[in-house]
């Protein structure tokens, strides 16, 4: 080979390995020969949902939609996302298209979301973390196989080991989308989204991408691999129409925290506004966002649920928790301008749980729902 050619392939050869670690390095590139385009923040990341007559009931929460929409969520089954609430990872993306939010502490006083999607869609959702043995619990009522979103878990040894009860349930690599087995672009990492936040707040993905990847890569659709559809065993909460403007009470404010030392960054306000009969949510005294919508989290019916709370015990330095919410407590719901008081009751891990008042099932407002899961003994104003 004479010199000149050895010194052509050789300028060749560096040209590529140098265009190859530029891409590698910037943050914004995912590889030489992709096409794939990160969602950036001038994208809302929310679907247009179908604006046509309004005849058909959301399973979830009884939310009102078209038929196109319904023709959408037919075609899938829920889909539970772990989602950070510390303060770097707020505003978060896609918590307003959520069908229904449970919300308890993770670690150190720092809280976390399970948001439950089904009949809307959001195609940025994150900061999406680590699963949590409660959720699991709470998720596994939605049906058979709903699909579990999340960048791993709790897997110390003991009884928060979420990962490991993934595995005996037989979730691991079927409904499970745990970021460590799902390929890229599914999950991606948006820098620019959230700016100077650490890396651990900056995993996202969409309702799109996730329901895409379980029905090619795991025959999860509607019905899974037997053909056994997912609300085959699945009853509904019980919902009813909001209150006429007249018959609205005037219980405007709720507030309440979950951890005292916590108080100041991770206490909750909902504020009620009689004329929507709508609660917005304020966190650690701010209003609290989606970054989508560029709007307060906005939500029909608030519950309280007062449940046991107790460390794990596990020799995790972080401190793992467990909350009891398989069983039965007290707690409260919050519609119409009103406060009631109720208990709940969720008898084993595949069911729903579910609330009422002197034994009956509660009946609760069509539209957005939110779950607060708050440690037993604290106390709730309004």
């Amino acid at each position: 080979m004479s010199k000149k050619l050895t010194l052509i392939i050789s300028v060749i050869l560096f040209l590529i390995s140098s265009g190859v670690t530029f891409l590698v390095r910037s943050k914004s590139s995912v590889g030489l020969f992709s096409n794939y385009n990160t969602p950036t923040s001038s994208q809302n990341g929310v679907n247009v949902i179908d604006q046509g007559p309004k005849t058909e009931e959301c399973p979830l929460n009884g939310g009102m939609y078209s038929k196109v929409q319904r023709n959408k969520w037919e075609k899938r089954r829920p889909l539970g996302v772990a989602i950070e609430n510390h303060l770097d990872a707020r505003p978060q993306s896609g918590l307003q298209s959520a069908d229904v939010i449970y919300e308890a502490v993770a670690e150190g006083g720092i809280t976390r979301f399970l948001a439950v999607y089904l009949c809307e869609d959001a195609s940025i959702i994150g900061p999406v973390r680590s699963a949590r043995i409660y959720f699991l619990e709470l998720l596994q009522g939605y049906g058979l196989y709903p699909l579990y979103a999340h960048v791993g878990g709790a897997n110390t040894p003991g009884p928060a080991d979420a990962l490991g009860e993934i595995a005996d349930i037989g979730w691991d690599g079927y409904n499970d989308l745990n970021q460590f087995a799902v390929p890229f672009p599914t999950y991606y990492r948006d820098y620019e989204r959230l700016p100077e936040r650490v890396t651990e707040h900056t995993m996202y993905s969409g309702t799109d991408k996730l329901w895409a990847f379980a029905a090619k890569s795991r025959k999860l659709t509607n019905i899974d691999e037997d053909k056994n559809k997912w609300d085959e065993e699945f009853t509904p909460r019980k919902f009813k129409k909001e209150a006429k403007a007249k018959d609205r009470g005037s219980v405007i404010k709720i507030s309440f925290g979950f951890w005292e030392q916590f108080s100041k960054d991770y206490s909750v306000t909902w504020n009620y506004n009689k004329e929507s009969n709508t609660y917005k949510r304020v966190n650690g005294g701010v209003s609290h966002q989606d970054l989508n919508l560029k709007k307060a989290l906005k939500f029909k019916s608030i519950v309280v649920a007062l449940v046991d709370e107790s460390p794990a015990n596990d020799g995790y330095e972080g401190g793992h928790l467990l909350y009891e919410v398989i069983g039965e407590g007290k707690g409260f719901l919050f519609q119409d301008g009103k406060a009631q008081k109720i208990t709940w009751e969720k008898t084993d891990e595949e069911s729903m749980m579910r609330f009422y008042i002197d034994g009956d099932e509660v009946e609760l407002n069509v539209g957005k729902l939110f779950i607060e899961i708050l440690p037993l003994g604290n106390d709730v104003k309004y």
